[in-house]
């Protein structure tokens, strides 16, 4: 189990920071008023090719870094999501453990894991009468090293 009292790192702080104020509707007004305030200073400058400039720059600029800001605190909130699943998963008596790494799937193998459950549902739908439910676990026929998926249940 990894240390959970590691400290974050500067970078890992700040773009958890940027990405959550980046949402608010706060950021959102004063964005506006940026431009509002932008735009009411075009007669003062005459509308020049500067004028024009300092918004164009200051824009890229942010859009440039906000994207990796974002990316960055996806990836980890993505990866974190991931280890949750697979931690579900894994702890869930009767789930496929072999689904633990679906994501390291290509999108065709994917595309036909998808429509086997598809079947699979569709074959529980015919199945059911009234008010019955469906909790069984299904085989699944699929795996892309052609191995059979192991039932481990409970670790």
């Amino acid at each position: 189990m990894p240390d959970l009292s590691a400290r974050r790192t500067w970078f890992d702080r700040f773009s958890k920071l940027a990405a959550r104020h980046a949402g608010r509707s706060a950021t959102f007004t004063l964005a506006t008023a940026v431009v509002l305030l932008w735009l009411l200073t075009g007669p003062l400058f005459g509308y020049s090719d500067t004028w024009q400039l300092a918004i164009n720059t200051a824009t890229t600029i942010v859009t440039f870094l906000m994207v990796f800001l974002i990316q960055h605190t996806q990836n980890i909130d993505a990866q974190a999501m991931q280890i949750k699943m697979d931690e579900l998963i894994r702890a869930t008596k009767g789930a496929h453990n072999a689904l633990l790494d679906l994501e390291e799937m290509t999108e065709k193998q994917l595309d036909e894991l998808r429509d086997q459950y598809e079947d699979l549902a569709r074959q529980a739908q015919s199945q059911l009468g009234g008010e019955d439910v469906d909790t069984g676990s299904p085989e699944v026929p699929y795996r892309p090293n052609g191995q059979a998926p192991p039932r481990l249940g409970k670790i």
